[in-house]
């Protein structure tokens, strides 16, 4: 057997064993890892196969294997590869056209890769975020202040590709390898575009000096990280569900050099369990990046769109409002409450915001979907409230 085949037939029983229990990035760190006869090469052109398999999401349930992830290698790819030279030379020659035209080559309907079109938000434009599953989205890392120069100048060193967005943002190609040249967390963070961009939200929060922020689902950092190094002086506070999740913050806190916070664990579902560590404080900023569907990113992680129930949304969306209520207390009169999700349905996002408004005595100050699907970068949503 030639190793290309070997390389389908892994694919294929990779794809029988998995279920969609971890992210498939993890389940393949798993798989390789006791399987130990297959080299880098080998592993890439595994993983690649796997990951095109999911990209069509449900334009092509009903084609096998084989042939689906030949046409998910020709829309998502734009190299010529000995995959298509092999089984489909014609394609491999037309492998740099614009996306339309390969989609019309292919005869696929690409509104029928996202089963859940009738659940996203106003704002999107349906054929072009259905598309966007086919494409691998950019890598993107915030350079913190001071730094850029530094972090410029060894990435020319390394000769790695970058592309300069705005101030501090550079976007990289999809499996760009930055570990071993930038100092991450201390030079600059990774963190998607439009996470990024949330930032411009925070800056329309105009707070006194060593002003309180709680930032109540901080999850690893990131929105944390950010609000320090854009407000400066900040009285920092940060909490989430799992200790386990605290002390990896820890840990990148260490490395971003950020000492002087506070943090605790407690479910916001039940204010019961986070009330009495809080007392009487009060907030000048609460962020709320809560826990949602994730479908904003689904792009990065197509198995997602694959192994989701749409009644998750309504699960999610409960949740969203549940941790909304609870920590609206906790906003100092005339302070803000920042709402974020990387979400692209209106019940976790435009919903909730109908939500707040009613259940509470915010103002809306601005709420925007942030769009990231013709950025080759995740979608989110954020609102700013005042009290």
């Amino acid at each position: 057997m030639s190793r290309f085949y070997s390389h389908v037939n892994t694919a294929k029983t990779i794809l029988e064993l998995f279920k969609g229990e971890m992210p498939l990035s993890a389940f393949l760190k798993t798989f390789f890892a006791k399987e130990k006869k297959y080299g880098s090469r080998d592993r890439k052109t595994i993983s690649g196969l796997c990951y095109n398999y999911f990209r069509p999401g449900f334009a092509l349930s009903e084609i096998f294997f084989d042939e689906r992830v030949l046409i998910a290698t020709f829309l998502g790819e734009e190299r010529q590869n000995d995959f298509l030279e092999r089984e489909k030379p014609e394609w491999n020659k037309q492998i740099t056209l614009p996306l339309d035209e390969k989609l019309h080559i292919a005869s696929i309907d690409v509104e029928r890769i996202f089963p859940f079109n009738n659940e996203l938000s106003k704002a999107i434009d349906i054929p072009r975020f259905n598309a966007s599953f086919l494409v691998q989205p950019d890598v993107f890392i915030r350079v913190r202040p001071g730094k850029k120069t530094i972090v410029e100048r060894k990435l020319l060193e390394a000769k790695i590709a970058f592309i300069g967005i705005g101030e501090n943002c550079l976007a990289f190609a999809n499996g760009t390898k930055l570990e071993s040249v930038v100092d991450i967390n201390k030079e600059a963070v990774i963190q998607d575009l439009n996470s990024q961009r949330v930032g411009e939200m925070l800056q329309l929060a105009h707070l006194p000096k060593s002003a309180k922020v709680w930032d109540c689902c901080a999850a690893s950092g990131g929105k944390s990280i950010m609000t320090w190094d854009l407000l400066s002086n900040i009285q920092l506070t940060v909490s989430d569900v799992r200790q386990s999740i605290i002390q990896n913050l820890h840990a990148r806190f260490k490395e971003a050099g950020i000492k002087s916070y506070q943090s605790f664990v407690a479910d916001l579902t039940n204010r019961n369990s986070f009330q009495g560590t809080l007392a009487a404080s009060t907030f000048d900023l609460i962020i709320c990046d809560a826990p949602c569907s994730g479908s904003g990113t689904w792009s990065r992680t197509p198995e997602q769109l694959l192994f989701f129930k749409e009644d998750e949304i309504t699960r999610y969306s409960q949740l969203q409002k549940g941790i909304a209520i609870n920590t609206l207390p906790f906003v100092k009169k005339g302070g803000f409450f920042l709402y974020i999700t990387c979400s692209v349905f209106k019940r976790e996002n435009e919903e909730v915001v109908e939500f707040i408004q009613k259940e509470s005595s915010l103002t809306l100050i601005k709420m925007e979907l942030l769009k990231g699907y013709d950025k080759k970068a995740d979608t989110m949503f954020a609102a700013l409230f005042r009290l």
